[in-house]
């Protein structure tokens, strides 16, 4: 695949940093291991040229950078991919600390990411130190070992300049994918230096940047792993399995959905362990850290070693089967599902509040869930109230750090005030557990909870009150406009699905807000009347953004109501609906207004679709955006064939233009035409997903105008500052297009070939193939002869006919019906 247009970056004045990023030209990582290596390639997805370095192997004279070298290679074929597409590892440099050194005068950020080891960071940096550039930052980055320990050795070599532009970096890995950036300054950092790297990281690499105090494991790690350990303790403690206490500790409590073990398989035994080592209260971990010992004897080190806490086997008959520890026995038996009544009711609950307050409400002494939770959230909070101050300044760092650290839904401060504080403190000293001062604190100056009522202050225990939160400019989520403040209206209109927002400076938002992230009627009915021409918000504001607070922005259509109608029969409903869908984008794409669409994560059928129609896109840098519809034997029904048709006839338009007096059945006949749908055809027919916003150029869902926002926190302001941007450019819409000329014929037998010997070849079953032809259809324009000029409605005709016949097809309802119980496709 060759590179894409460079990733553009917003400088709004509204979404702009305070401080301005420090300017990183190019870039040095010293340590081609696991994590320096993934840090290299996250520079080159950000556009930095960088140069990886490693030791020479021993006895080395030819390929005396084979190391590094070899970690490029790996990174190309890591999963999940360390690159947004491969075209990027061009921007990585191998090379050795032996020749090499002298090249790092050119970089601006030299990061050591060696081994855990004070000896070798040490060694090493003397080494590194006289090849420095004057301006350069020199960081190391470390999960845990105190910087300025790290810096003591080096004397004289980390002058009183280097000093000031010498301190920490702790990125989690995979550093692609974990949002945490704990920047940890020492006595000596320069605060101008620090503020610069700290906007750089947010607004370059797409950090949640947290400053950290220079103590052991910092933060999150030393929050979050003492947390590991006590759950691991209180396991064992209890008789409890590892699968009991990854349901206790997923999602029905805010965590991730891994639970505590299979997480600690990710991250790694060997990793637990040695932040582990750096715990000052080891005593109280004893038994999980001789548990965690014992699994790092055995090689047991999670997935890098294919076995930790659990395991893939087989079972008598030879079938794959998952296995779990019995950490009594230190033997591996077959999974086992948790049974836990309370935690089932629990998982009905409609918040984490209600839902953390069903558990705990339980008698200890006869429910299996209070009994572990109790104690586990106990310490949890506890332990971190005990921490602030010596971690970090305020509760809002330490919560921001664990929630972007190991991703909970809400930090343990957060949580404590979801649960009630001043209930769950008095539980606690009914159950003999610790209390913090620092709560007691809290209570008795007269508060309940850590943060105020609208989350814009947090309690300090230094000074007794309630102390403003520090905003970060640029950042903001749909939830911090939904009140009305000074001209800003708040919530204009909203019903289950979505809402209209009122964002400020003439843009409103469109939030979409749907169970899971699905687009039903309700969606199709608010986007579409809000966008209508003639509505009231359209004379009201002047540009629209298409945006959600949810986990992703949307998984495609509500697959659910077309079932239930296709099973009735309800073929006019179904009709209605797909017109409706049709409309709903229509509105979106010749709305007089500018819309533009921000999606991240999941954006899958119908949010493709949405997202294909705006007047821009600003996307997260992390989008992974498909037309998913064949997967469960339909077509894209809401106008995504279409733009994919047209899509491919302006590209075409723009490689080969036609000239002026050619006819257009010269052009529909011409081979970049024809080479334009294929790759339309094979991103609807196979199902195509990016793994990246850069990915999704080169499958013909963004083009190279599209915008890309790396963190998640700025997505919102910079497709609000686009919205304004084409307002005041003076924006005016499209109108629909009557003069397409359509391949027809002159394509449309080649895409059939394709698909059947897609078949012959046993890539395509035969509802496959039906799907398919539907698809080549549409996009050709029918069976029509090449030139002949049609319209859009032309098209979304054609696209509704295709998908009302397929929905008819027992196959197509058989995928269906699959997806929803077991959110898998199903080849029929």
């Amino acid at each position: 695949m060759t590179m894409s247009a460079p990733l553009q970056i917003n400088e709004s004045s509204e979404s702009s940093p305070a401080v301005q990023p420090m300017l990183v030209r190019s870039a040095a990582v010293l340590g081609a291991g696991t994590m320096g290596s993934r840090i290299a390639a996250h520079l080159a997805n950000c556009g930095i040229p960088v140069l990886l370095l490693d030791v020479v192997p021993e006895g080395e004279t030819k390929a005396r950078s084979r190391l590094a070298s070899a970690a490029v290679d790996a990174l190309l074929k890591s999963r999940p991919a360390a690159f947004y597409e491969s075209a990027a590892a061009r921007l990585v440099t191998p090379g050795n600390f032996e020749d090499d050194l002298p090249r790092l005068a050119g970089c601006d950020w030299v990061v050591e990411a060696v081994t855990e080891d004070l000896a070798v960071k040490q060694a090493l940096l003397t080494r590194v130190l006289p090849h420095i550039g004057p301006g350069a930052i020199l960081t190391t980055n470390t999960s845990g070992l105190p910087i300025a320990k790290i810096a003591a050795s080096l004397g004289d070599a980390l002058t009183a300049s280097g000093r000031k532009r010498w301190f920490g970096t702790h990125f989690f890995n995979p550093p692609r994918y974990m949002r945490l950036l704990e920047v940890i300054p020492t006595a000596d950092s320069d605060p101008a230096v620090i503020a610069g790297f700290t906007a750089f990281a947010d607004r370059i690499l797409g950090k949640e940047v947290v400053l950290a105090h220079d103590t052991p494991n910092f933060i999150a790690n030393r929050i979050g792993l003492a947390n590991m350990l006590a759950a691991l303790t209180l396991m064992q403690r209890q008789g409890l399995t590892v699968e009991e206490v990854d349901a206790l500790t997923g999602t029905a409590i805010g965590w991730p959905r891994t639970g505590t073990f299979r997480l600690a398989d990710m991250v790694g035994i060997d990793v637990m362990a040695h932040v582990a080592s750096n715990f000052k209260e080891e005593s109280a971990g004893a038994a999980a850290i001789s548990l965690l010992q014992a699994m790092l004897e055995r090689r047991w080190l999670g997935d890098k070693t294919g076995q930790g806490f659990y395991k893939k086997g087989r079972d008598a008959n030879g079938q794959e089967q998952r296995l779990a520890l019995d950490v009594a026995t230190m033997e591996y038996r077959p999974l086992a599902k948790a049974k836990i009544p309370s935690l089932e009711m629990a998982k009905n609950a409609a918040s984490l509040s209600e839902r953390l307050k069903l558990l705990l409400a339980g008698d200890p002494n006869k429910e299996k869930a209070a009994a572990y939770l109790w104690p586990l959230l106990g310490n949890v909070w506890n332990y971190t109230a005990d921490r602030i101050g010596e971690v970090a300044d305020d509760i809002a760092s330490i919560d921001r750090a664990i929630c972007s650290g190991f991703n909970w839904e809400l930090g343990p401060f957060a949580m404590w005030d979801a649960a009630g504080v001043a209930g769950t403190v008095a539980r606690c000293r009914e159950l003999g557990l610790p209390v913090s001062k620092r709560v007691e604190e809290l209570l008795a100056a007269g508060f309940e909870s850590w943060y105020s009522t609208d989350g814009a202050a947090c309690f300090s225990p230094v000074t007794g009150r309630m102390e403003p939160i520090a905003a970060n400019p640029g950042h903001a989520r749909v939830k911090d406009f939904r009140i009305a403040k000074g001209e800003r209206r708040g919530v204009v209109r909203k019903n289950s699905g979505a809402s209209l927002v009122d964002l400020g400076d003439g843009i409103g938002c469109l939030e979409l807000h749907s169970p899971k992230s699905a687009i039903g009627g309700d969606v199709v009915s608010l986007v579409g009347s809000v966008l209508a021409s003639g509505s009231e918000a359209v004379r009201n504001f002047r540009g629209f953004v298409i945006a959600s607070d949810q986990e992703n922005f949307s998984v495609g259509a509500n697959l659910m109501q077309l079932l239930l109608a296709m099973q009735e029969g309800d073929w006019d409903d179904v009709s209605m609906a797909i017109r409706g869908f049709q409309q709903m984008t229509a509105a979106i794409k010749f709305c007089p207004r500018p819309v533009v669409v921000a999606p991240f994560g999941m954006c899958l059928g119908g949010g493709a679709e949405v997202t294909l129609h705006a007047a821009a896109r600003q996307v997260h840098a992390e989008l992974y955006i498909g037309l998913v519809e064949a997967g469960v034997g339909l077509i894209p029904g809401g106008g995504g064939t279409k733009e994919m048709s047209l899509r491919a006839h302006d590209m075409a338009m723009a490689f080969a233009p036609p000239e002026p007096r050619d006819p257009a059945s010269k052009f529909a006949q011409s081979g970049e035409y024809a080479a334009a749908l294929k790759r339309a055809m094979e991103t609807i027919a196979l199902a195509k997903v990016s793994t990246s916003a850069a990915e999704a150029r080169g499958l013909g869902l963004l083009t190279p105008a599209d915008r890309v926002t790396r963190n998640r926190e700025r997505l919102l302001l910079d497709a609000k500052a686009q919205a304004v941007f084409l307002a005041e450019q003076g924006y005016v819409s499209p109108v629909p297009r009557t003069q397409i000329p359509v391949a027809g014929l002159a394509a449309l037998p080649m895409l059939e070939t394709g698909v059947y010997l897609m078949g012959e070849a046993g890539f395509a079953s035969e509802h496959d193939q039906l799907v398919a032809r539907k698809a080549a259809y549409i996009l050709c324009g029918g069976r029509l002869t090449a030139g002949t000029l049609v319209s859009e409605q032309y098209f979304l005709d054609l696209e509704r006919e295709a998908f009302l016949s397929l929905c008819g097809e027992r196959k197509t309802q058989e995928r269906i019906a699959f997806t929803l119980k077991t959110g898998k496709p199903l080849r029929n």
